[in-house]
This record gives structure tokens, sequence and C-alpha cells, in this order.
């Protein structure tokens, strides 16, 4: 029974640490150097990510029935599992770092925010910026409009802003226009005057 009771101990270790998780990535960690294992812990840990060494029983007992469920089809051999609680791809980044010095470390699976994804998917996911990068390219990219922008409105506080009476001429001009078409009306009269006076002197004669 204390054996029993040992065991879900950590069960529910892994599992509160699972409920709180934003991802999980499962790695062979066989082969590591001493000196590699304990690098690779320190830059997980400086991350914030949990990462241990747990008994396959002990996680597959853990993941029943959450959305991590996914990683029990990779529960074979001895498995280390990096929990990240804020940013998800943080921990899979950091592994696919480090494996390109210290070959022994391999992905096995992983759960990132509720999709599962095996060993050649984590490599995918591990090329995603994190989002401390990806923010601060937004912000980048924000900073040569906002900059040229200040730029202008610097330049019109400069000369005093544009001055409203600019806009004055365009209406004193309207009136002009309108006064144009008048004088036709005059010619249309005079043409039946001189017709008229024509039948008189042909009656004189």
């Amino acid at each position: 029974m204390a054996k029993v009771a040992e065991k879900q101990v950590v069960v529910n270790e892994i599992k509160e640490k699972l409920e709180k998780a934003s991802s999980a990535v499962l790695v062979d960690a066989r082969g590591l150097t001493v000196a590699q294992d304990t690098s690779l812990r320190k830059q997980l840990r400086e991350a914030g990510v949990d990462y241990k060494v747990y008994k396959n029983t002990m996680m597959n007992l853990a993941v029943e029935g959450t959305v991590f469920e996914g990683l029990r089809d990779y529960f074979e051999g001895p498995s280390a599992i990096a929990i990240c609680y804020e940013d998800p791809t943080v921990a899979a980044s950091i592994m696919n770092k480090f494996m390109k010095d210290a070959k022994a470390l391999e992905f096995k699976g992983g759960v990132i925010e509720g999709t599962c994804y095996d060993a050649k998917g984590m490599v995918a996911v591990a090329g995603i910026p994190s989002k401390e990068v990806l923010l601060s390219k937004l912000l980048g990219s924000f900073k040569s409009p906002m900059g040229s922008f200040a730029r202008v409105i610097q330049a019109i506080a400069d000369q005093g802003g544009v001055p409203a009476e600019k806009e004055a001429p365009a209406e004193e001009t309207a009136p002009a226009e309108e006064a144009a078409p008048v004088e036709e009306a005059p010619a249309k009269e005079e043409a039946p005057t001189a017709e008229a006076a024509a039948p008189a002197e042909t009656t004189e004669a």
C-alpha cells in the first residue's frame, strides 16, 4: 500500500503541473553527459520551464483524460518531460538549439496548446519564434511609420500649423461664374422687331 500511495503522489504532482501547462515536450535524454544535462536543466529553468524525468507508467496515468493524452503514444523507453506554463514553444526551441551540440538528446513527441505532434512536428514547432521575439518584431515594424508620422507633426508644429485663410479665395470666385449667362436674353427680343417693320414699307409703295 505504501508504494501505491507513493505512486499516486507522483501522478498527482504531474497532473497538477499539466493543469497549468500550455505545452509539454517529451524527449529521450539518454546519453547526455552530466555537464550537458546540467546545462540543459539550467537553460530550461531560467526560461520558466519545469523539466523532470518520470517513469512512463506515472506519466501515462497522469495524462489520462487530459489534452496531453496524445503523449501516451510516445511513452517508450526512458522519458523526460519539459512542461511550459507561459510561452508554449520555448522548451522546444531551447532543446532544438541544444541538440545541435548534444546529439544524444532527441524529441519523442509533444503537445502544444492542445495539439499533439510527433518528433518531426516538434522540430517544426521549435522553429517558431517565441512570443517575445514576435512582439519585438511587431514593435519594430511600428517604429518606422510612427517615427515618420511624428516628424510630419513636428514639421507642421514648427511652421505654426496650416493657416485657415488660404481656403477663402475658393469661396470668392463662385459668384463671378453665376453672372456669365445673363447677356443672351435681349438678343432674342430684337429679332421680331426687325421683321415687323419690313411689311410696312411694302404697303406704302
